[in-house]
């Protein structure tokens, strides 16, 4: 578990020099007061960013905030670090969303996912910490990607045991998407939940019924998935980057990805060869794109071979072109693009 405590940073506030009649003085001090009981943090929560004595919780981006809202209820005040629509390997922060971090009563994190976010909370000094890859394993994912190596599960004994990096440098622990395993998810719901209580004490009871509650609806989800994805006629799926290594480990699924772990990278002449000839080979009938990332690649290779497009989405980020509203909402439409990509029988 990755909950950090450090002392409690100290503030200091400059003061307005004192001029004229002892009742000008006398106003502004009752002012100063107020106005330095109004940025106080006595450690319950209701830090500087917080209304109404909730918690001050930071996310680094959705999936994480997610969790934060379900969990924390009417207790806390959540904030995102990664807006609708910003694609979260992209972010670069403010100096305003630094000085969020630093504020903040707990930030909620993935470490390896954005360096500016690791960044800003290891100078933060912030008391409480929830970093999600603590609440779980993490596993390589995506490292034959660009067809110039082996197949990842043919080595990945291999790299584990010599601490291979992956082949993103953004991503030197593992691959970090471990949000689109609902069972691994639920281990980090779990977490937040812990990371949540010691940060407020006095609203634990609640934190931890919120916990169970959610919890209990990613095991179902993970149901969902098992017994949907029964009777399909093909295990492979063709998507823009290689988001969805743990879903596909999880359900028996093969993931072929045209980039690495980074959305951004652009795949070699070799990759787009070899997906091809494994479109071919497996029966693959849709190459997948996403919605916070350029589609072109993944509409140029289905061109190619005459198949159609379709969405499966990362749940990086919500915005108006997702299909829901929320994490289980847009997990059920990925279900169900899936069932139709792999060949799954209507029921």
């Amino acid at each position: 578990m990755s909950i950090r405590r450090v002392g409690t940073r100290s503030r200091s506030r400059s003061r307005s020099r004192i001029a004229g009649s002892a009742l000008t003085a006398g106003a502004t001090a009752v002012g100063l007061l107020a106005l330095t009981a109004c940025g106080s943090d006595d450690g319950g929560g209701g830090g500087d960013g917080a209304g109404g004595g909730r918690l001050d919780v930071v996310a680094s981006f959705y999936p994480m905030e997610f969790l934060a809202e379900r969990i924390g209820g009417d207790h806390v005040e959540v904030s995102t670090l990664t807006g609708p629509g910003v694609e979260p390997h992209d972010l670069e922060l403010s100096p305003r969303q630094t000085a969020r971090v630093t504020e903040a009563d707990l930030v909620v994190y993935l470490a390896g996912l954005q360096p500016t976010v690791d960044e800003a909370v290891e100078t933060s000094g912030v008391a409480h910490v929830a970093e999600a890859t603590s609440f779980t394993s993490l596993e390589e994912h995506g490292d034959d990607v660009h067809g110039e190596e082996e197949h990842a599960d043919e080595h990945g004994d291999e790299h584990a045991e010599e601490g291979h990096e992956g082949h993103d440098h953004d991503h030197e622990g593992g691959d970090p998407h471990i949000w689109l395993d609902p069972a691994k998810y639920a281990e980090v719901a779990e977490g937040v939940g812990d990371a949540l209580a010691e940060a407020d004490p006095d609203h634990a009871a609640d934190y931890a019924r919120n916990t169970d509650t959610l919890v209990e609806e990613l095991h179902a989800l993970d149901g969902e998935f098992t017994e949907g994805l029964a009777g399909r006629q093909s295990d492979t799926f063709i998507t823009t980057h290689a988001a969805f290594g743990y879903l596909a480990e999880a359900y028996g699924l093969h993931e072929e990805a045209i980039a690495g772990l980074d959305p951004e990278s652009e795949p070699s002449a070799a990759r787009m060869r070899d997906l091809q000839d494994i479109a071919e080979a497996d029966g693959v009938s849709t190459i997948f794109f996403e919605t916070l990332v350029s589609d072109d690649t993944a509409r140029t290779l289905a061109d190619d071979l005459g198949l159609t497009t379709a969405v499966l989405d990362p749940v990086e980020g919500i915005t108006d072109e997702s299909a829901g509203s929320d994490y289980l909402a847009v997990m059920r439409a990925n279900l169900a693009a899936l069932q139709a990509a792999l060949g799954v029988p209507a029921s």
